[in-house]
């Protein structure tokens, strides 16, 4: 028997107001533990996405269901990490990271024996009393992963968080990211404008078409796990690389 999707969406469009259509007829689900990236063109709807997965915004006709539920009854299983990090610069690492938690009516000594945990994940177990003014670019995205890791989400969203940062720390971060999935196996939706970055992380990738978005293309992506810096100089990983970008450059230079 098929496993039951986690991740749900069922003929789904959406537009804003009476503005033009921004998703037209989504269907794709998502098993229990796959990560899986949204690349495409921008303006094809790959953020809103994820915030109809979250429940942020509603679909306009269509269903989307997560772990059997609408995304507002299943909003205790999700977290969210953006663009920016977006502490708060008046709580140190430790506070922002418990802030979530705190919201949820976590208690105090379950909030701090999973904020030790998840900062020593992302490998901040040290910094736990620095601002985010102390912290680099990199770190300062690591404490927003540890956030949102601290809700024990089944299902991770993640709107480009590296996009800002130099191309070795993104890197270092993609390996720190697929290792912390390796042991908690969270289902990930992960909307990036790199195609390398898509081929290491994932375990399929969804390309979107614009004007109006709509999947143009899924892909599985063999490439065997453990992936590590190693796997980014062998001709698999650099030939899935080069298949996508084609593929994506096709679809770009159609929307033109």
């Amino acid at each position: 028997m098929p496993a039951t999707p986690i991740v749900e969406f069922r003929e789904v469009t959406k537009r804003f107001g009476g503005g033009p259509l921004v998703l037209d007829r989504i269907t794709l689900a998502a098993e229990a533990g796959e990560f899986v990236s949204l690349i495409g063109p921008s303006g094809c709807g790959k953020s809103t996405l994820l915030r109809l997965i979250a429940g942020l915004t509603p679909v306009s006709s269509g269903a989307v269901t997560v772990d059997g539920l609408t995304p507002d009854a299943a909003a205790a299983e999700l977290a969210f990490v953006f663009q920016e990090p977006t502490l708060l610069p008046w709580l140190t690492v430790a506070g922002n990271v418990e802030l979530a938690p705190h919201l949820r009516g976590i208690s105090g000594a379950a909030r701090a024996a999973t904020r030790q945990q998840v900062l020593d994940l992302v490998r901040l177990g040290d910094r736990a009393d620095a601002y985010p003014r102390q912290l680099s670019g990199g770190q300062r995205m690591r404490v927003s992963l540890a956030r949102a890791l601290a809700l024990e989400p089944k299902i991770l969203l993640l709107d480009e968080p590296f996009g800002a940062l130099d191309e070795m720390t993104r890197e270092h971060l993609n390996e720190e990211l697929l290792a912390i999935h390796a042991q908690a196996a969270w289902t990930a939706f992960f909307v990036t404008h790199s195609v390398a970055e898509a081929v290491f992380l994932s375990n399929r990738i969804v390309v979107m078409a614009s004007k109006p978005g709509r999947i143009h293309t899924q892909i599985r992506v063999e490439l065997p796990h453990p992936r590590t810096a190693e796997t980014r100089l062998s001709r698999a990983y650099h030939d899935v690389v080069a298949d996508v970008s084609r593929l994506l450059r096709s679809v770009e230079t159609a929307a033109a």
